[in-house]
């Protein structure tokens, strides 16, 4: 049987998402902002919490860690170059390691930028990508702790992933991160498509996660900057310099 999802609306706007085996009963959360919606959707359920994935440290991903393991005992994986300010980690990981998780295996992806240390788990027969904070749906993470370069690199990794992907990433931030791509690329028509789909989705109340892969590349700015060099007034530059200047504008937006 293939492994269930469950996509958790969690604090204002972000995500956790389950993960589950109906076979063997095995059940992770990729991040916990808190711990209560997690704990609805396991009671509902009847599905018990076996391991947690972090993707790194900021409070919003793993405010609900705590009280999550005081219930459940979990497994707690975390970046291993941010284990320290996480708590009750029970495992740290880094490039190229293996986890097992929810009945499926990820692999872990180093992706800096937004924190030194961040993470992603990709899911390659599921086909799944758990971002963190390092790419969301028609947009990127703001670049905290580390320089553009450092993200640009981060995101050149994941664009080169199967465009089947499902992206499930930490917030919905889809409709706004729509308004700044038209005002870089306001030529592209899947970008509008897609921009008139998310607005109608949002006011429907409905959630704009998990995207494909295959559509980001379509239509989302900061992993198209070859295509968008010359609209920003940079042709001919170096993708990281456009990066750069791309996520500057947001910065402004």
């Amino acid at each position: 049987m293939a492994v269930e999802i469950r996509l958790i609306p969690c604090l204002t706007d972000n995500y956790a998402v389950l993960l589950h085996d109906p076979a063997s009963g095995a059940t992770a959360v990729v991040d916990a902002p808190e711990a209560a919606p997690i704990e609805a959707v396991l009671d509902k359920e009847g599905w018990r919490l076996s391991t947690i994935l972090v993707t790194h440290h900021h409070h919003d991903h793993t405010g609900g860690i705590e009280a999550l393991v005081r219930r459940f005992h979990p497994e707690v994986v975390a970046p291993a170059g941010e284990a320290a300010k996480i708590p009750a980690v029970t495992r740290t990981v880094k490039e190229g390691d293996c986890v097992s998780a929810g009945g499926a295996d990820a692999t872990v992806i180093e992706t800096p930028g937004h924190t030194l240390g961040q993470i992603n788990y990709f899911f390659d027969r599921e086909r799944l990508l758990f971002g963190g904070d390092t790419l969301f749906t028609l947009g990127c993470g703001r670049v905290i702790e580390g320089d553009p370069d450092m993200m640009w690199r981060s995101l050149d990794k994941l664009r080169r992933l199967p465009g089947d992907t499902r992206l499930y990433c930490g917030h919905e931030y889809t409709e706004a991160n729509a308004r700044f791509a038209l005002s870089v690329d306001p030529d592209n028509a899947r970008l509008k498509a897609r921009a008139e789909a998310v607005r109608a989705a949002r006011g429907r109340g409905e959630p704009t996660v998990p995207a494909t892969l295959a559509e980001e590349l379509d239509t989302n700015p900061f992993l198209r900057p070859e295509a968008l060099a010359a609209a920003v007034g940079l042709a001919g530059a170096a993708p990281a310099k456009v990066f750069a200047e791309i996520r500057g504008r947001k910065d402004r937006f």
